[in-house]
């Protein structure tokens, strides 16, 4: 595997944490800048819209740029926000950073991962997708941890500093080991935006995105609302929720790397093994969820699963999309934050609508359940269609005798 794509990865890393450290921070914030809760709140959420938004209008942009410019801009963009972020006194600034922050981290995405898999045989790339997906799960168990540490300590604005920090070496080494070329280096003209889109929109692609962003919905629906679980469902202690995100993030690490090692061989297999194991996952948690040492058992399994079957979910989007060399990776990325905004969302309707702690696991449930219907629906449409193009048993006999 070549170094860049570790480099990637690291990458990845810094602005994971980004996207996820605010769970820790917003108390902090909404005092520190005079702000309630629930505006502290919208900065996730702004990063999310962000995330959203700018996957494929980034990609677009920088479409003809050499990757390694359009990788180091966007992180300079990256790191320059989080120095204003923790600079501003400012709560309309500080959220005004977290969207434009949100824009270069999912440009850097959309880049990364066509830009990973794009330098590695097709035999590796899910392995290539799975490192740069890693980055976000190391996030998960090492980055937020740390950042809700340091903002207990000397407060919110350290874990802005921190990150900034840490993406710093990621720059240098995008700019030491990262190609400069465009798109894969051939020298060949760019694949129109029209003929991309038209890959990206037919009827090969367009369920595999819807599943990835249920299969998404799903994993952040439980996982926003985890802390209110398992203090008042499980019963267990706050000094166990940080615990528990850690064996989240070691399970999701673990089903990366798993999942980068057998997608490429059979996609469709470890999907469909996934999701099922998820949906049945999810129930059992929130029927587990007042026994706390199953509840704990459940936890780092779910994120094994999670997020090793979204890793290849990726890599079937990346296969799929050969005609969609830009945007592949910027409509993952959409369809992967689609999920994670509209996700939680849903679990907080099922918990403002009184139906307990456990509602948002059983929304998850019913997310992973409609992502087997549409995979269903879309293989047995295939089928059919392939059956239809298949020429009769009669049929072949007439083009015998002629």
């Amino acid at each position: 595997m070549p170094i860049a794509v570790y480099v990637l990865g690291l990458a990845v890393f810094a602005q994971g944490t980004s996207e996820f450290m605010l769970s820790g921070l917003v108390s902090g914030i909404a005092a520190d800048l005079d702000v309630p809760l629930s505006a502290a709140g919208l900065l996730t959420s702004a990063f999310a819209v962000g995330m959203v938004v700018g996957a494929p209008l980034m990609a677009l942009s920088s479409r003809t740029w050499p990757r390694r410019r359009a990788l180091l801009l966007f992180l300079a963009m990256f790191v320059a926000v989080h120095v204003v972020g923790a600079l501003t006194p400012s709560y309309g600034v500080l959220l005004a950073t977290r969207f434009v922050g949100a824009l270069a981290n999912a440009g850097f995405w959309a880049v990364a991962l066509t830009t990973a898999v794009s330098m590695v045989p097709d035999r590796l790339k899910g392995r290539a997708a799975a490192v740069v997906v890693g980055g976000v799960t190391i996030a998960c168990v090492v980055g937020v941890p740390a950042g809700a540490v340091l903002g207990e300590r000397w407060g919110w604005r350290s874990a802005f500093w921190a990150v900034a920090i840490v993406s710093l070496p990621a720059v240098l080494a995008v700019l030491r080991s990262i190609p400069g070329g465009r798109g894969t280096d051939t020298g060949a003209a760019p694949v129109p935006v029209r003929d991309e889109l038209r890959a990206l929109t037919g009827p090969r692609l367009r369920p595999v995105l819807l599943t990835m962003a249920l299969v998404q919905g799903a994993t952040f629906c439980t996982f926003s609302y985890l802390e209110p679980l398992l203090t008042r469902e499980t019963g267990l202690g706050a000094g166990w929720v940080p615990v528990s995100l850690a064996l989240f993030g070691a399970g999701s690490f673990a089903g990366v790397t798993v999942a980068g090692r057998f997608a490429d061989a059979r996609p469709v297999a470890v999907v469909a093994a996934g999701m099922t194991a998820l949906a049945l996952g999810w129930a059992a948690l929130a029927l587990a969820a007042g026994r706390p040492a199953l509840a704990l058992a459940l936890i780092p399994l779910l994120g094994m699963l999670a997020f090793g079957t979204g890793t290849a979910l990726i890599t079937r989007v990346l296969g799929l999309a050969s005609g969609a060399p830009t945007l592949a990776g910027a409509f993952s990325t959409t369809a992967f934050n689609l999920g994670a905004t509209v996700g939680p969302w849903a679990g907080g309707l099922a918990l403002d609508a009184g139906f307990g702690y456990r509602a948002p696991v059983w929304v998850s449930a019913l997310l992973m359940v409609l992502a087997l219907l549409v995979a269903a629906t879309t293989a047995k449409g295939r089928r059919s269609r392939a059956g239809e193009r298949r020429p009769s048993a009669v049929q072949r006999s007439a083009r015998g005798r002629l």
